[in-house]
């Protein structure tokens, strides 16, 4: 009996110290959205992410391993817009999870939260990828992020009420730190205002918004087709006319297009990170622009 005794009362004092709560699974479908995740819901969260900064997110594949991770989510963080549109459909639906399909709270589109760009007055797919709802790169202005923030940090809540005041808590220390932040960068990327760009994708209206980029040619002819010779010599007969200080394109898009008008026009390469992990430095969202900004500084030199 006292042994009994001492193992319930070991149970009482586990139980008093032992976390009342069990991980929230989200489920972000870019890593931008996975680093807000975490940065909002710290250990009440467990964040898996379904693409990588490597990964054009526009093609990708819906994968068995990807219907698994959403079949055991409580939430899924996607961009929307339709960027998602050829894979996340068909992995909502095999999953046969009914708290993450969309119009329920356990879905989140991230672009719900902001003003997209380049809305098209008409659809027609002759012009490319052209997206219906809107530019979806929402993540390459921070801005953004902290308005998606706000929208997050609620909806967590609203799933996991238990720890409502935790993800509040969360919110306001990374909105004050982040407010900080778009401040500091506001000030950095001063001398890149009025800069004229080209860029390998029309995949930047919200940075060059942001920071006042004149972005004045895409090395695809149209959204989403790959650059052709011909193109890229009309590119290059544009830039005699009107230079350009620097070419961008992001880290998971092919460096030779690029390189090649580099040579002839004679000015250089940014490769940005895009999202979280692009690169070295982008570790999480802070190094996101931290590495973005000083990249395109780096180019004025």
């Amino acid at each position: 009996m006292k042994t009994l005794k001492q193992w319930l009362l070991l149970l009482v004092l586990f139980l008093c110290v032992a976390p009342a709560y069990a991980e929230l699974r989200v489920f972000a479908c870019e890593p931008e959205w996975g680093a807000l995740a975490q940065e909002l819901g710290g250990d009440r969260v467990s964040v898996y992410v379904a693409t990588n900064a490597l990964q054009d997110p526009h093609q990708v594949q819906a994968k068995p391993s990807l219907l698994a991770r959403a079949r055991r989510a409580n939430l899924v963080v996607c961009t929307g817009a339709e960027l998602e549109i050829g894979w996340l459909p068909i992995v909502l639906r095999q999953s046969g999870n009914d708290a993450v399909q969309s119009g329920q709270p356990g879905y989140f589109e991230a672009s719900h939260y902001v003003q997209l760009l380049e809305v098209p007055t008409r659809l027609d797919r002759a012009e490319g990828d052209v997206h219906p709802g809107g530019n979806p790169h929402i993540q390459t202005d921070p801005r953004n992020i902290g308005l998606v923030a706000t929208a997050l940090a609620q909806r967590l809540a609203e799933i996991d009420p238990a720890n409502a005041s935790f993800y509040q808590a969360r919110y306001h220390d990374f909105a004050r730190r982040w407010d900080a932040a778009i401040k500091r960068w506001d000030r950095e990327a001063a001398p890149l205002r009025g800069v004229a760009v080209v860029a390998h994708h029309k995949g930047w209206a919200y940075l060059d918004q942001w920071l006042g980029l004149r972005e004045i040619a895409e090395l695809e002819p149209k959204p989403g087709v790959e650059p052709t010779a011909a193109h890229l010599e009309e590119v290059l007969a544009q830039l005699k006319r009107e230079p350009a200080r620097m070419i961008i394109r992001a880290a998971f898009e092919d460096p030779r297009p690029s390189k090649w008008l580099a040579e002839r026009a004679g000015i250089p390469v940014v490769m940005l990170p895009f999202t979280v992990g692009g690169t070295d430095k982008a570790k999480d969202l802070f190094g996101l622009y931290d590495d973005t900004v000083q990249r395109l500084l780096g180019a004025l030199k």
